[in-house]
């Protein structure tokens, strides 16, 4: 007897359809094509003993197992409940009535439970899309797919439960959740706060301006000087996730299976925060079955990478294409995935190998050469990306020990940089898939960063006294115009201009030179 279940296969942040054909036939044996990877492969001694520690009789018969289409490759366990469930429907244990109506998905434990599964999300938008009735998945994953509107998701425990719902014996509870309730309960609790940290207004300056713009920043200091603190606090004063955006981040961290468990939307800004000894693979995607890297992880939010001159050269480099392109594209043989990458890059690095170059108290024991080898670690393309580059003093005793001086928390900071989004967010509006300042084309600065002549002469000094290039000219222009917007001015004055320049540090003649 012929049963088809169905099940799905993600590929990238998007899912595709898979139709599991059981075939029950006198004769034995148990074959299993399709292209299957080895956890697929495995599925057999899963399923039967599950099937057996829950009661049901193992059919003595061949049955063969067609995973189409054919040349997409399945990987993972989550097949193992369709094709459990297909083979007894295939031995008439089950009414197949229903079946077709579901797609359905979960790991098998040797008792018959479920374990959760990644990509559930995905698997549940393009389930409703193919015009499925629901959605059964292990409970674990329920509220993460009920996100998705008008659509039936249950999550059950075992797969005792899936018999007895096909077979009418029982009737399951579909999961309900308010994606919109959930998402606003959570969208404000971070855990620090611009208000914690002392002195450095010039950079919590430079922060809100990058918040504002969606700008990539570069905090260059000595040991303890605040770096890592006031990058960790960034997420706070950036304009929160829209529902669009966070059901986008939360596919991708589905698919990734960072999502935790029980949870559903992805309310906060993502903040990654990789190790210097990171791969390039890991950080961008790939392997021999891709998987999203750190900075998809990051999408829509902060990646922040600490001690920069200690990654590998070759890390760093694979970082310059989706900076500019804001999207990774994973290619092999057979195929090719495409995963958003969308993300603010925070860095943060000593001035030298010693770490007190600059410092106002402390001296450089670096021998002459070193500080420029040091810097040489990070190549020039790179920064030429990075729009801000401050650099970070320590904090004066008589500011870490003012008592009752509170700074501005970010809820204040965070309601100027939402009101400079909203500014680019109309200014943009018609302009596919660009909503900051740090985002724009050479075309759209020529429309929107005019500039009288003082600004000009004022460029033309910088550019020709600090050597810069092309890109970092339209750096400075693109801040520029986010510090207008900051003070909700139409046109880029002289002093936007002055104060965009003075956050490119590393382009200065005289730094590193000793």
């Amino acid at each position: 007897m012929l049963v088809k279940t169905y099940g799905s296969a993600v590929f990238g942040v998007n899912a595709t359809t898979i139709t599991i054909e059981v075939n029950v036939d006198q004769g034995i044996n148990f074959y299993l094509v399709g292209l299957p990877d080895t956890a697929v492969k495995e599925s057999q001694k899963r399923i039967y003993t599950a099937m057996k520690n829950c009661g049901y009789r193992i059919p003595g018969k061949k049955i063969v197992i067609n995973m189409a289409p054919a040349d997409v490759k399945k990987e993972g366990s989550a097949y193992d409940t369709p094709i459990a469930i297909g083979i007894l429907a295939a031995s008439e244990m089950i009414n197949k009535d229903k079946i077709s109506d579901y797609i359905i998905m979960g790991e098998l434990s040797l008792d018959g439970s479920l374990q959760p599964i990644k990509g559930v999300l995905p698997i549940a938008i393009e389930a409703k899309k193919a015009g499925f009735k629901g959605f059964i998945l292990p409970a674990m994953n329920a509220k993460e797919a009920s996100i998705v509107s008008d659509f039936d998701v249950y999550g059950v425990e075992n797969i005792k439960q899936i018999v007895d719902f096909l077979n009418n014996d029982i009737a399951l509870i579909p999961t309900i959740t308010n994606p919109r309730e959930e998402f606003s309960k959570n969208q404000y609790s971070f855990e620090h706060d611009f208000a914690d940290v002392k002195g450095q207004e010039n950079i919590k300056r430079a922060l809100e301006i990058a918040a504002a713009g969606g700008h990539n920043i570069i905090m260059i200091g000595p040991p303890g000087s605040g770096k890592t603190m006031l990058a960790k606090r960034l997420p706070s004063i950036l304009p929160p996730l829209t529902l669009s955006e966070a059901l986008e981040t939360t596919k991708i961290h589905s698919v990734a299976g960072k999502l935790l468990r029980n949870s559903s939307l992805v309310s906060l800004r993502p903040f990654r925060y990789p190790h210097h000894t990171i791969s390039d693979i890991a950080l961008v995607g790939g392997g021999t079955f891709p998987q999203p890297g750190e900075i998809s992880l990051a999408h829509n939010g902060v990646l922040f990478l600490d001690e920069l001159p200690e990654f590998k050269r070759t890390v760093l480099e694979v970082l310059r294409q989706p900076l500019e392109e804001r999207i990774v594209t994973i290619s092999r043989a057979r195929f090719s995935v495409e995963y958003p990458a969308s993300f603010m890059m925070v860095a943060s690095m000593n001035p030298c190998p010693c770490g007190f170059y600059n410092h106002p108290e402390k001296q450089c024991l670096c021998p002459p050469g070193s500080i420029q080898r040091y810097l040489n670690k990070i190549s020039g393309p790179l920064l030429d990306r990075i729009d801000i580059q401050i650099e970070v003093t320590p904090v004066s005793f008589n500011d870490l020990t003012i008592k009752n001086r509170v700074g501005e928390t970010s809820q204040v900071i965070r309601e100027r940089v939402i009101k400079a989004r909203q500014i680019q967010s109309e200014r943009y509006k018609n302009n596919k898939h660009i909503y900051c300042n740090a985002q724009i084309t050479t075309s759209l600065m020529d429309k929107y960063c005019n500039l009288d002549q003082s600004c000009i002469d004022l460029l033309r000094v910088a550019t020709e006294r600090l050597k810069l290039s092309a890109r970092a000219y339209d750096r400075i222009l693109k801040v520029a115009r986010t510090i207008a917007d900051i003070e909700q001015t139409e046109n880029i004055a002289s002093h936007h201009i002055a104060e965009a320049i003075n956050y490119r540090n590393l382009d200065r003649e005289n730094w590193g030179n000793k």
